[in-house]
């Protein structure tokens, strides 16, 4: 009987060891089924209150102490009553929709109390929708800004506004094209927005730029750059030097125009300019079809000017930071942050930190101070 109360619990501990393996790798197994599934995450955040504090700790830091008590009192009574009237707008919106169709009631009239009439449209303030662009010469970020106009498109209502932070010096024109196609996504769905530099939108970044209803830049930021430009290192004689042939077979006769390694002709360089020549007349009929205001042959020499030349020739609207342009609008509007962080491999992430090192190098060389 001893010997089988033993066996018994061993088969017992087997079992329980048995088990907890199996349980670690069904998770592992789950876990990695959700990774390969999940390719990011989107972030949708409500920034309206950092900036009301900033606002409040300025304020109350340039009064006297009874005038930071009072306004302190104020403070409070204001977001009381706001909190009430959400309330209300709550308890309205449940009773409209239960009442009647949405096309009839986008406005209530409050008739409980005949002497504070309030007018309550869906109960809460309009928001601003703040997104953020920061591109790379292959602007592989357009993946990042894809997803977060698709969240932001799902839930817009007409009296929202859209505000695009954008930064990027250009890269290939491909990448920039999908990129300003997915503004454009903005347009086709008639919602006005706007994209406002703090720095620099050259180039591609400027072509993305001008897909806006308005832009608004610093007075330093770099805009412009209206050209298309390409350079392509010729190993050719290097190579003949030390007797190495290079062997290049196509099948079209323009499948390569100019080579590395091969031996260019006078043939394949005109038509390498030939096709500079018409990426740059698309580039302009871009930009004349979205700021049709600018003198476009005037604009589109390939140089870049500041905001504050800028504005005058019609490249912008306004002149501004991010900052203050969506602090204008922390009285009427909800600022919401739009993000959406891909998961990256070690890999991605240490060849983007290069990638972006070596851009500021050579950006820095050739428009310092």
């Amino acid at each position: 009987m001893n010997w089988f109360s033993q066996y018994a619990l061993f088969l017992a501990e087997t079992a329980t060891v048995v088990i907890a393996i199996l349980s670690i790798l069904v998770f592992v197994v789950s876990q990695r089924r959700k990774l390969s599934i999940v390719a990011g995450r989107l972030s949708v955040k409500d920034i309206s209150q950092e900036y009301e504090q900033v606002k409040d700790d300025i304020l109350m830091s340039s009064m006297d102490e009874l005038e930071a008590k009072q306004y302190t009192k104020d403070l409070k009574k204001q977001k009381k009553n706001e909190k009430k009237q959400a309330k209300l707008a709550v308890k309205q919106k449940k009773k409209q929709d239960k009442n009647c169709n949405q096309t009839d009631c986008n406005n209530i009239i409050d008739d409980s109390n005949p002497q504070t009439k309030v007018t309550i449209t869906h109960g809460t303030k309009p928001k601003l929708f703040v997104l953020s662009f920061n591109g790379s010469m292959d602007a592989h970020e357009v993946e990042e800004l894809r997803q977060e106009i698709t969240a932001v498109l799902a839930i817009i209502k007409p009296e929202d506004q859209v505000v695009i932070k954008l930064e990027s010096p250009g890269g290939v024109v491909h990448g920039y094209g999908l990129a300003a196609s997915q503004l454009l996504r903005f347009r086709a769905r008639n919602i006005p927005f706007t994209v406002v530099v703090d720095k620099v939108a050259a180039s591609g970044g400027y072509m993305m730029a001008c897909t806006a209803s308005k832009i608004v830049a610093a007075p330093f930021a770099i805009v412009g750059s209206i050209g298309v430009v390409a350079q392509i290192p010729n190993f050719n004689r290097l190579l003949k030097k030390h007797d190495v042939d290079i062997e290049l077979q196509t099948a079209g006769e323009y499948k390569r125009t100019l080579t590395m390694f091969g031996e260019n002709t006078d043939e394949g360089r005109q038509k390498f300019k030939q096709e500079l020549e018409e990426t740059h007349l698309l580039f302009k009929d871009f930009v004349k079809e979205y700021r049709p205001n600018v003198d476009i042959e005037q604009v589109a020499t390939g140089e870049h000017w500041f905001a504050a030349q800028a504005k005058d020739k019609g490249l912008v609207d306004e002149i501004s930071t991010s900052d203050d342009f969506i602090l204008s609008h922390l009285d009427t509007h909800k600022i919401i942050s739009v993000s959406f962080q891909r998961k990256q491999k070690l890999s991605e992430k240490i060849s983007k930190n290069v990638v972006k090192s070596v851009e500021r190098l050579l950006f820095r060389q050739g428009n310092g101070l």
